[in-house]
């Protein structure tokens, strides 16, 4: 499949300017229960009852000077439909709703000024990292969302408001299976949002973010909603010096106060520019719009200030690393200092690990590892195989507490692919695969490097095939 560029030429031309919030539109124009056909609150459910209303706001924003507006279908997963008993319309919701701004857009565009439609894709309402929900669940949630969007004529999917990374994991790799299944490539954009606390909700710094980011298949990253411009300042000068990325900055019309039970956002207009007009001129942003509380005002203020700038080429280049839900850790550690691997997480190489893992002392297992972090531990390496146990139960076990209360990257030691893969749906920061060889030969070997594809995992080779051992070194290179 070649993909569909030409939403990615006309980023490399001009500072692409989004439209803003389509909540907030939605809200200022105070449907009735009766207009949400019943379902009062499902924004987007609206396509169905009141579709005209939809395509006036995507109107209002083009009329502002918006390059490009998202679907309302920042909610029209299966898993958030579910709560409004529509789950099986998710498709044909994110379909109508793809439609209607595709045919907007078309209305507006000409050949000097394209107009683009993103496929807004929100994180549903669980955190697969916290327990909530499955990887796998998760994942056949998404699929007829994307799938409608894109068969409805987007032009790129973003996937926003990102507060788990293992979240992004799995909606990219829904978007890309999505994209194998319609017959079509749209660029990815992937914007996460960061508190008030400087971390993602799970606990996430943003340069673990960005290793993570940097491993999977998506074409733009960068920042949306949670909080106002001003606390996003040293978060976007870190993504665009530090990534290879085009970087979108979405944010807030500052933070929300509570006026009677109404979240109101105080940042006008110009204030929203004055920030943007920094982020693209000096920092080399180049996607800029707004998220909750901005309003076609705004983006009129986008336009008039940077609509015609040119956006700054990606400088950045990230060194290989590796990274836990909370921390990067670089694969080259500074001068001669070496990666220090942690190994007493093995069944095979630790008596003390194995006798936990036979009374299934899981505490006493994630205190083991605590402890070799403490000790200076850069990544841990877990290995559960045991003869007569279930490795798959064994590592989903150790695995799912790692994650939370561990904080050094997990490297998973297995020659099994169901282990690997049973693993990888648990790890939201980017793990390692301890390893691959050629020593059954190509078809394994094959099965893993998908899997690391996938996940984003970094990969341990050892120089052995059906031949024996190598003997020669022709040349050294991080994968």
């Amino acid at each position: 499949m070649l993909p569909n560029d030409r939403f990615l030429r006309r980023l490399k031309e001009k500072v692409i300017i989004t439209d803003g919030a389509m909540g907030t539109m939605i809200q200022l124009a105070n449907p009735t229960p009766d207009d949400y056909g019943g379902l009062d609150g499902c924004n987007e459910y609206l396509i169905c009852t009141k579709p005209d209303l939809i395509r006036d706001i995507h109107a209002k924003y083009f009329e502002a000077g918006a390059d490009l507006v998202e679907t309302n279908t920042f909610g029209s997963s299966r898993l958030v439909l579910a709560e409004y008993d529509i789950a099986d319309r998710a498709y044909e919701v994110s379909k109508l709703n793809a439609e209607a701004a595709r045919a907007v857009a078309n209305d507006f565009s000409s050949k000097s000024w394209p107009r683009f439609v993103a496929g807004s894709v929100g994180p549903g309402t669980k955190l697969p990292t916290l327990g909530h929900i499955t990887y796998d669940e998760m994942f056949q949630s998404y699929m007829p969302q994307m799938m409608g969007l894109l068969d409805g004529g987007v032009d790129t999917l973003q996937i926003e408001t990102c507060q788990d990374m293992l979240q992004v994991k799995c909606a990219v790799a829904a978007a890309v299976e999505a994209m194998r299944r319609c017959g079509r490539r749209v660029p990815i954009c992937v914007t996460v949002t960061v508190e008030t606390t400087g971390t993602m909700l799970v606990g996430t710094e943003v340069a673990a973010a960005l290793v993570v980011l940097d491993s999977l298949p998506v074409d733009m990253i960068g920042f949306n909603c949670a909080t106002g411009p001003d606390m996003m300042q040293e978060n976007v000068r870190y993504l665009c010096s530090s990534g290879r990325y085009p970087v979108a900055v979405l944010p807030n019309a500052g933070l929300p106060r509570n006026d009677g039970g109404r979240a109101v956002y105080d940042l006008s207009a110009e204030m929203l520019a004055d920030y943007h007009e920094v982020f693209v001129k000096d920092f080399g942003a180049a996607m800029v719009g707004g998220c909750c509380g901005t309003a076609p005002a705004h983006i009129k203020a986008l336009f008039d200030r940077v609509g015609s700038l040119a956006p700054k080429a990606p400088q950045g280049r990230l060194e290989p690393h590796v990274a836990s839900n909370y921390g990067a850790v670089a694969l080259d550690q500074p001068g001669t200092s070496p990666l220090i691997i942690g190994e007493r997480c093995n069944a095979n190489g630790s008596k003390l690990f194995r006798e936990h893992l036979l009374t299934e002392n899981w505490e006493a297992i994630v205190e083991m590892g605590r402890k070799e972090v403490e000790e200076g531990a850069h990544v841990l390496d877990v290995c559960t195989a045991y003869v007569g146990r279930n490795e798959v139960k064994d590592m989903t076990e150790v695995v799912s507490r790692f994650v939370g209360q561990v904080t050094a990257p997990l490297m998973i030691d297995s020659t099994q692919l169901d282990v690997l893969e049973t693993a990888l749906k648990l790890i939201g920061g980017r793990a390692i695969i301890n390893s691959i060889n050629l020593e059954d030969g190509e078809e394994k070997f094959d099965k893993i490097c998908e899997l690391a594809q996938r996940f984003g995992a970094a990969l341990v080779a050892l120089t052995i095939d059906e031949e024996g051992m190598a003997k020669t070194e022709i040349g050294r290179a991080h994968v």
